[in-house]
């Protein structure tokens, strides 16, 4: 990336993001470009930052725990207090997504159980009720 800053459209653009998914992000100071009027101008942070942010949502952090952790490199803290505090956070929502997929995982079996069961009663010979 370039020092240069962007436009919100340049960055809705880059990113693949809305312009209100921009200005929310700001709203909630996760986001801060330079205001010139009306006009927002986006620097070389703002797009690390937004990098990190559409990350962390991909990932299932709540805009708390990304804001939190953007918070620890720009409080002073640095980056491996930052980088530590992102691994135990990621470690916990890596936990509930491998919970979450062995629960879909056997709702998937199940239902495919069932599948093959209606399947196997329609094909059976003489079972087919009539209608009234």
């Amino acid at each position: 990336m370039t020092d240069q800053l962007l436009t919100i459209r340049e960055m809705c653009e880059q990113y693949d993001v809305t312009a209100r998914a921009l200005r929310f992000y700001e709203a909630k100071e996760l986001l801060f470009p330079i205001r010139e009027g009306t006009k927002r101008l986006f620097t070389k942070s703002d797009r690390a930052r937004l990098t990190l942010i559409l990350r962390g949502k991909r990932f299932g952090f709540s805009l708390e725990e990304i804001r939190q952790l953007l918070d620890l490199w720009n409080g002073g803290k640095g980056r491996m207090e930052q980088l530590e505090r992102t691994c135990e956070v990621a470690e916990r929502h890596l936990h509930e997504m491998e919970a979450q997929r062995a629960e879909l995982d056997r709702t998937i079996k199940e239902l495919r159980e069932q599948l093959d069961w209606g399947r196997a009663e329609l094909a059976r010979p003489g079972k087919h009720a009539t209608a009234a």
